[in-house]
């Protein structure tokens, strides 16, 4: 099935897809997305309504060249130990082998995230037995460094249940932070040479102001909700998320991978639907950014449409901020 896109309108209308994370690999800009199924479903802050349970990978030769959809190339049942809701995965390339990266709850009904093998960027790829040791919650994002070393960061609050994870192990009934206590941030480590486990347990990533203040619990204007990724950008690394309740992209840089990270501003303002997830790539000499949101459904939340749109940097390396409807 095939597109030829433009920006902010939908990739692919066959079908439903949200979470676009993009990676330029052998030349070709690929989209590993997931999947929303076209079923009737009631939102909750669980994220019950999401029950996705495979990936598809997309494909563009170009910007203006049609965009393909390459077919299944991972579903639930090839899982071993996951039991349902295939939410918002990421790839990776080394010596020749791609790794997608996927969070779905066991049969515990905990989130975990695995990885998958492939011999192609578009898959079919092959999961571990078992998810990858240390990890928790969702959105797991993949992150290449310039010297060739990987790190892993996820987590997300609330149906994602970074909060159950504060005391190192899974608590069901644990609450997260509130008020002027500081905000939860995504957990990143280092993936080990084999890129199916990791080198040390995740640690949290620090998100400060400009005076090295924490960001609260409760400025949800600037605060980690989920849906973590990195990029980086003329020696910057750039940490870029949800902020959940108030739909915005925004983001935070360093000189380190592993942060602290201070905020900067925000990438993107809210699109229709309650979530908002995207990623940020180079390709050809001009950056992009993949996003997705509600319209194709007319505004479901568990039915959505993954976009792109270029992004321009200001001299002083901030990212201009992105209104898609104007």
């Amino acid at each position: 099935m095939t597109a030829k896109p433009s920006f902010n309108q939908p990739l692919v209308t066959h079908i439903y897809t949200a979470d676009p994370s993009a990676h330029v690999f052998e030349g070709k800009l690929y989209v590993y997305p997931s999947h929303d199924l076209d079923h009737e479903r009631v939102s909750n802050d669980n994220g019950d309504q999401y029950d996705m349970e495979d990936y598809h990978v997309l494909s563009m030769d170009a910007a203006d060249a049609p965009c393909v959809d390459h077919g299944q190339a991972l579903h639930v049942r090839d899982v071993p130990w996951a039991s349902r809701q295939m939410w918002a995965p990421d790839a990776a390339c080394k010596d020749g082998k791609y790794y997608l990266f996927f969070p779905a709850r066991d049969e515990d009904g905990i989130f975990r995230i695995g990885a998958a093998v492939g011999e192609r960027p578009e898959g079919p790829f092959r999961a571990e037995p078992s998810w990858i040791d240390g990890t928790f919650s969702i959105d797991p994002a993949a992150f290449v460094d310039d010297d060739g070393r990987a790190y892993l960061i996820f987590g997300g609050l609330w149906g994602g249940q970074l909060e159950k994870w504060q005391a190192g192990a899974f608590d069901p009934d644990a609450a997260g932070p509130t008020g002027d206590e500081p905000a939860l941030g995504p957990r990143a480590a280092e993936l080990a040479d084999d890129m199916l486990s990791l080198r040390s347990a995740p640690a949290e990533l620090s998100i400060v102001d400009a005076d090295g203040r924490p960001i609260a619990a409760g400025d949800e204007e600037r605060r980690y909700f989920e849906g973590p990724w990195m990029h980086k950008h003329q020696g910057r690394y750039y940490l870029s998320y949800s902020t959940g309740t108030t739909h915005k992209i925004v983001y935070a840089t360093s000189d380190h991978p592993l942060g602290p990270f201070v905020y900067q501003g925000t990438i993107l303002e809210p699109v229709v639907g309650w979530t908002t997830h995207h990623s940020i790539v180079e390709w050809d000499g001009k950056w992009y950014l993949f996003y997705h949101d509600s319209s194709l459904s007319g505004g479901a939340d568990n039915k959505r449409c993954v976009k792109f749109t270029e992004l321009f940097y200001e001299e002083d390396g901030r990212i201009r901020t992105i209104r898609p409807y104007e």
